[in-house]
């Protein structure tokens, strides 16, 4: 096992342990909540937003065999998370005017909320195997723009649990084990990573998801609070989602200059040849 392979461990660990986040949500007044929820999912746009075009789709062009191929696979990634919230109808940050649910969920979204979270795990363990498999730098950014997302997510999941009717405790267990979820998709990248290309096609589609989860669920919350002073808070957390993409990708660069001198690009698919 190599070293990146121990980061992405690390990473999908780390990102598991978001799950239990409902527990703090429970100690904060619903005020302190919606504010904080509001800014964590305009950092978490700027950070999605930047991660894929930042990270992700460069290099998968960088990497992809035939480059022609990586806007497909990008689109490719819309289609399969589309197609999934469509059939499981996921529930991405229900209801941020009632961040911890509401007397209107029904029991049955309960276990919904569970098989639907468990799939986005399986996923998001995919896309940081991926990402780490093509640079510690990219791993590390895709997966701060994965845990700014799943904060606000896993607390308007709890919240959901706690209204179809599960205690706190089995809340928190069963949002725990659909959390490790992720460790089947980091093993599912692990052992097909050296099929040609397709480290940076999964990249391109982790680029895709990314697209739509900011454009789709997370822009239109947004969107719900039109007063001009939460618009530029908004804006702020944007940009500074944005720049922390940015920020990664100068030390990516410094990295590269500073160890390799910039001839890595022309190797192989596998970033681990750069090390012999």
């Amino acid at each position: 096992m190599d070293e990146n392979q121990i980061f992405a461990i690390i990473a999908v660990f780390v990102i598991s342990l978001i799950s239990l986040v409902g527990v703090i949500a429970l100690s904060l007044s619903d005020a302190v909540l919606k504010k904080g929820l509001f800014l964590l999912i305009s950092l978490a746009v700027g950070a999605l937003f930047g991660d894929a075009f930042i990270h992700l789709i460069p290099h998968a062009l960088e990497q992809m065999p035939q480059k022609g191929l990586v806007p497909f696979f990008v689109l490719l990634g819309i289609i399969i998370f589309f197609s999934l919230e469509k059939f499981l109808r996921w529930h991405h940050h229900h209801d941020l005017e009632e961040p911890l649910g509401g007397d209107h969920h029904v029991k049955p979204v309960g276990p919904l909320i569970l098989v639907g979270d468990g799939m986005h795990n399986v996923l998001d363990g995919v896309i940081i195997g991926a990402s780490f498999l093509i640079s510690p730098e990219a791993g590390i950014a895709t997966t701060i723009a994965i845990a700014l997302h799943e904060i606000p997510q896993e607390i308007g999941d709890f919240g959901i649990l706690i209204h179809s009717g599960y205690s706190k405790k089995r809340a928190l267990l069963f949002n725990l084990i659909s959390a490790l979820f992720a460790f089947l998709g980091l093993g599912i990248v692990f052992i097909a990573a050296d099929v040609d290309g397709l480290v940076p096609a999964l990249s391109a589609m982790a680029a895709g998801g990314f697209i739509y989860i900011a454009g789709s669920d997370l822009v239109p919350e947004l969107q719900k609070h039109a007063k001009a002073s939460q618009s530029i808070q908004q804006l702020i957390a944007m940009l500074a989602g944005m720049g922390l993409m940015f920020a990664i990708l100068s030390f990516e660069d410094y990295d590269h200059h500073g160890h390799d001198h910039g001839h890595d690009h022309d190797h192989g698919l596998h970033t681990e040849e750069h090390d012999h």
